[in-house]
């Protein structure tokens, strides 16, 4: 299927577009788009591990300002600008260099769906934990970082539905957002995060406060008018409401899971450990959502039930039914370890399949030679 997108956000048309059309020229054209889309990701990596070195709990902020060196916030910034700027010119570039291919777009949009939950990951640790005075609740970033993927996977699903991807607004101005907290984070230090600067609020509610809201009243809505629209206009992918709403039974059921292990855990999991959990919950949304991806990319239907969903639901019954009691987290740790072992081989796998099916390299722009 031809790749077909759409961008209506003006800070993108009147502000960023123009900056990556320069940045582009001095891409050289032997340079595979991949390998940029790569390196984009790499550097979100780099920057979470970093990260996470200073501050594992994400207390660090929160109880002695200091404790992540100032180089560490500037170069967050650096590194998701850069990020930021390689997902933004991966596509031109192919175009530029006559290389795209199916290949390319899984490859960015698969990238894209773990990249999303790392971005958020990362941000949590300039605002900190709830310490009783500032932060923002393991909670509540649990429920950010539910807003944010589910964002994600509407875009997608609407692509599913409609075979146009409508770029959400969301998408720059969050990264304009996060260049800009680390930025300010750099310059004056996390006690900026810690002091209320309207009307007793902080800027981290603030940020809360825009982000639900531009999913709920933007975003979503948005979705649901261009199904409407397509729908009035025919031009629909799936014929009955059983197939368009297909793609959207695993998320939700993950979703339902992994919410009762929050909420009902007796050893408080999230608590107890919010890098790990939340980083298993990133992965385990990208792997359902790149089976989404392919399926629209390939026009197959989704399977019901992901595979995941069965290892999830007995750990989250041995856990919430006290079987597992004190090794609730060597567990956690354990699947963690599991679900990104596999995703980074499921991802392994389909690029080989797809560059041997596609006759191409993955980081070449090399053509392979018929065997």
């Amino acid at each position: 299927s031809q790749y077909s997108a759409v961008d209506t956000n003006p800070l993108s048309v009147y502000i960023m577009q123009p900056i990556w059309n320069e940045i582009i020229k001095i891409v050289p054209l032997w340079i595979a788009p991949n390998l940029l889309t790569f390196s984009g990701f790499v550097m979100i990596l780099v920057n979470y591990f970093l990260i996470s070195f200073y501050d594992w709990d994400y207390t660090a902020s929160g109880t002695s300002p200091g404790l992540v060196p100032t180089w560490v916030w500037l170069f967050s910034a650096f590194t998701t600008f850069c990020a930021y700027a390689l997902d933004s010119i991966d596509g031109k570039h192919a175009r530029r260099t006559q290389s795209s291919t199916p290949l390319g777009e899984l490859f960015d949009h698969g990238l894209d769906s773990w990249a999303t939950s790392i971005f958020v990951l990362s941000f949590f640790s300039v605002c900190s934990r709830d310490n009783g005075k500032t932060g923002v609740s393991v909670y509540t970033m649990y429920i950010y970082l539910s807003i944010v993927l589910f964002n994600f996977m509407c875009s997608h699903w609407e692509k599913y539905n409609t075979g146009v991807l409508f770029l959400p607004w969301g998408y720059d101005i969050s990264q304009v957002v996060l260049i800009a907290a680390y930025l300010l984070t750099g310059a004056v230090g996390v006690e900026v995060w810690q002091k209320p600067f309207l009307f007793g609020y902080y800027i981290t509610d603030a940020l809360v406060i825009l982000l639900i809201g531009f999913s709920l009243f933007l975003s979503f809505p948005q979705t649901l008018y261009n199904i409407h629209r397509a729908h009035l206009k025919k031009t629909l992918k799936n014929d009955s409401l059983y197939e368009g709403l297909l793609p959207l039974v695993s998320p939700l059921l993950l979703f339902i899971l992994l919410t009762v292990w929050v909420v009902l855990s007796p050893g408080n999991i999230l608590a107890r450990q919010p890098r790990l959990f939340l980083w298993m919950v990133g992965v385990a949304f990208s792997n359902v959502i790149c089976k989404v991806i392919i399926c629209q990319m390939s026009s197959t239907r989704p399977e019901l039930f992901h595979w995941f969903l069965f290892p999830l639901a007995l750990v989250v019954y041995a856990a919430i039914s006290g079987l597992l009691g004190w090794t609730e987290e060597v567990v956690l740790a354990m699947f963690t370890a599991l679900v990104t072992a596999a995703h980074v081989h499921y991802g392994v796998c389909v690029g080989r399949q797809l560059s041997e099916h596609l006759n191409i390299y993955i980081f070449s722009l090399k053509k392979r030679v018929q065997e």
